[in-house]
């Protein structure tokens, strides 16, 4: 089955935007191609003009830390390279806890985090785990280059804030762990059919220099709404309170009474989802502390279904 008429490999973002000009909305932009060729073969889309290939790109590609504890992660970087990056395993630990179980071995190698965000689905995993380290998005739109905070991505399921025939995910920005920080990604999957998460949570704190007490937290559970959102009533009841299980449990307590996660035929009931929010809260919580005391970060869960 013919899917598109053309297919371009440009070498710089000004060639990509020249090409989606020329093809005036008929033509996709396209990195690892895991959820858009299938998309395209079930017939979700009509038949494209042309395929704009981003994957030569070196700043869509490139993966760095700065001077200023801040990293670039290119748009197009796989979700393999992300879990490879030891500056990201001890630094941005859920970052490569989620992309390490993106789909299996062949998904991973090729799709790429610029494309989780892309297709602005609600339980991304890579996504998950921008959204709590407050990660920004680079992006040209309407032929401006912008820079803008992850959760202005995303409209609704599906729903990007880019046009994928006319703009380009440049890249994303967030600080790396500093002292005291720490970040942890746990999920929980259907054991079998289809591969869809029943629930992820995405967590970073932030201790106090004494580590006795937490600073700052932010949290990202998902699928929740019909976007990816933080927990911020749940974040603001950790502020000041005592780093231990008790103030975890009391913050589980609060999630459960705010977060209202729907029944979902592909996933779970609503009723199971929620206690699924406990648990992973409790789990991300308690790692991400350990890890923020003992500043040693070992991601677990790499490649495992």
């Amino acid at each position: 089955m013919k899917l598109w008429n053309h297919y371009h490999t440009p070498h710089s973002i000004d060639q990509a935007i020249a090409l989606l000009n020329q093809y005036q909305g008929k033509a996709k932009v396209v990195a690892g191609g895991t959820d858009l060729i299938v998309e395209l073969r079930e017939g979700h889309h009509p038949i494209q003009e042309a395929l704009i290939d981003v994957t030569q790109i070196p700043e869509l590609t490139s993966l760095a830390a700065d001077d200023n504890n801040e990293i670039y992660v290119g748009a197009g970087v796989t979700h393999s390279q992300i879990v490879k990056s030891a500056v990201l395993a001890a630094r941005a630990t859920c970052l490569v806890e989620s992309c390490g179980v993106v789909g299996g071995p062949q998904v991973r190698n090729v799709g790429t985090l610029g494309g989780n965000v892309a297709h602005a689905l609600p339980a991304g995993d890579g996504t998950t785990s921008l959204v709590a380290l407050d990660a920004k998005a680079e992006i040209i739109m309407n032929g401006q280059r912008r820079v803008v905070p992850i959760l202005e991505m995303f409209r609704g399921p599906g729903q990007s804030l880019i046009d994928s025939t006319r703009d380009v995910i440049i890249g994303f920005r967030f600080a790396l762990c500093g002292d005291n920080e720490a970040t942890a990604f746990k999920r929980i999957m259907r054991p079998q059919g289809v591969a869809l998460p029943i629930l992820g949570c995405a967590t970073w704190v932030r201790l106090n220099p004494a580590q006795t007490h937490f600073e700052v937290a932010r949290l990202s559970i998902a699928p929740i709404g019909p976007t990816p959102g933080r927990a911020a009533e749940v974040e603001a009841v950790l502020i000041g309170q005592p780093a231990t299980d008790a103030a975890i449990e009391h913050a589980i307590e609060t999630a459960l009474q705010i977060l209202k996660p729907r029944t979902s035929k592909y996933r779970a009931t609503g009723d199971y989802r929620k206690e699924m929010i406990a648990v992973l809260l409790r789990r991300t919580l308690q790692l991400a502390v350990q890890r923020a005391r003992t500043g040693q970060a070992v991601p677990e869960g790499i490649g495992m279904e």
